[in-house]
């Protein structure tokens, strides 16, 4: 298995690597908020007509495949694929200039978890919250936490990632408990190397520590700033420190998910944090026999904290079939096609029973490791303007990395700016 799915694991870090970076949308049709329509579970008990999902490159095949079962087991509906490209950026580009225009085109809208709210908030989504409570139950909880805004749920959760911690075996025992040991041993050893250039790799990175801080970016509501606080100047500081003292290498603020990749595999680091695409990568690697993944460590006192990767299956506001959209989303979020997802296209599931599946295990040998890590994983901040929010964070952060601000100036400077995105939406 680990030698078949490495193209499609290529693919996905590729893509990890590329989310989150174009600027926000806003201004759509139809009204969000209470003003958007719902859409009751029953609804697609009756559906019929055609449907088309708009998503990224089915590079693995398994989008056709889902869409061929689906019209074969639907007689009454039929199903198309409408791919868009393999970039995040130009299919939420190619996605909100069809919205804009309330264009019938896609009905089913594939979308990165950090679109939820603008497309919310545009208008240019129909309220799911009914069809996802009545499948909650079946989800990872924090894959839920994605699709949510203003109290409702705007998608089903369709396939989740989250970051692990890797360690060279023959370098460390165990993984340690504890990011401050983390940077201790890395220290001692070849170091640590993360994801630390100028773009949204770096916004999951600190966003991962400053959760397991216990600090946040914004209030429940999304409607006040709560980033400058004592635990992001500390998480700043020692993210400095790291650099400073030799356990990240000054490299890491050039590095994204591929760089830091090879420089793990060449035998140049003791500790990455990276992906899950990239474990079967480093089982052809000279280390194959000498790494392993853990979920993350806490940090300052507290439990470990991801950051929740993944797509979404929203429902456009402007499809003329929402009865059949909503069938065939609700198709692709049953265990039988997210078992398949994960082992044709390695794009793990959001329903818990699949990482318990006897042949899921067998295939994918760091599956459990990945459930413990998504379940230890919280959504990005929830916000219509979440693009401007990230930059403030990855600006701000790569300075400190690189010596030319202190961690309080930054923690400052990174409130005020993420205080004007708001006031601007």
């Amino acid at each position: 298995m680990i030698s078949t799915v490495r193209v499609c694991l290529v693919v996905l870090g590729v893509c990890l690597a590329a989310l989150g970076l174009a600027a926000c949308g806003g201004g759509g049709g139809g009204g969000g908020g209470s003003e958007a329509k719902t859409l009751e579970p029953s609804a697609a008990k009756n559906a019929s007509g055609e449907v088309s999902w708009c998503i990224g490159k089915d590079t693995s095949g398994a989008f056709k495949t889902a869409v061929e079962k689906f019209n074969q087991q639907n007689p009454k509906v039929e199903a198309k694929l409408v791919e868009l490209p393999e970039s995040a950026d130009l299919q939420r580009e190619q996605q909100i200039q069809r919205l804009r225009a309330k264009s019938n085109e896609c009905d089913v809208l594939g979308m990165d978890v950090i679109w939820t709210a603008e497309y919310a908030a545009s208008g240019w989504l129909y309220n799911l919250t009914p069809a996802v409570e009545a499948k909650e139950s079946e989800f990872i909880p924090s894959t839920v936490e994605t699709v949510e805004y203003e109290g409702k749920k705007w998608a089903l959760p369709f396939n989740t990632n989250a970051g692990f911690l890797y360690y060279r075996t023959n370098e460390v025992s165990k993984p340690p408990a504890t990011w401050e040991q983390v940077y201790k041993e890395a220290q001692k050893d070849n170091g640590l190397v993360y994801q630390g250039e100028r773009y949204e790799g770096l916004t999951v990175n600190f966003l991962e520590l400053l959760y397991s801080a216990g600090g946040k970016v914004l209030s429940e509501d999304g409607k006040t700033v709560e980033i400058n606080s004592p635990q992001t100047s500390e998480v700043l500081e020692f993210m400095r420190e790291g650099v400073e003292d030799g356990a990240v290498p000054k490299a890491v603020t050039t590095y994204e998910e591929e760089s830091s990749r090879r420089s793990f595999e060449s035998g140049h680091a003791t500790f990455m944090r990276n992906w899950p695409y990239a474990y079967a990568l480093g089982k052809e690697s000279p280390v194959a026999s000498e790494f392993a993944v853990a979920k993350f460590p806490g940090y300052a006192g507290n439990e470990g904290a991801g950051v929740v990767g993944g797509y979404n299956l929203g429902i456009s506001a402007y499809t003329d079939n929402p009865a059949g959209s909503l069938a065939f989303a609700e198709f692709l979020t049953t265990e039988p096609v997210q078992k398949e997802m994960f082992l044709k296209a390695t794009l793990p599931a959001v329903a818990t029973a699949v990482y318990e599946d006897p042949e899921v295990k067998k295939e994918i040998p760091f599956t459990e490791e990945l459930l413990k890590a998504v379940e230890q994983a919280q959504a990005r901040p929830v916000s219509p303007v979440y693009t401007e929010i990230s930059e403030a964070i990855y600006d701000n952060t790569f300075e400190v990395l690189n010596g030319r601000t202190s961690a309080k100036s930054a923690t400052s400077k990174m409130s005020s700016e993420i205080e004007e995105a708001l006031q601007r939406f």
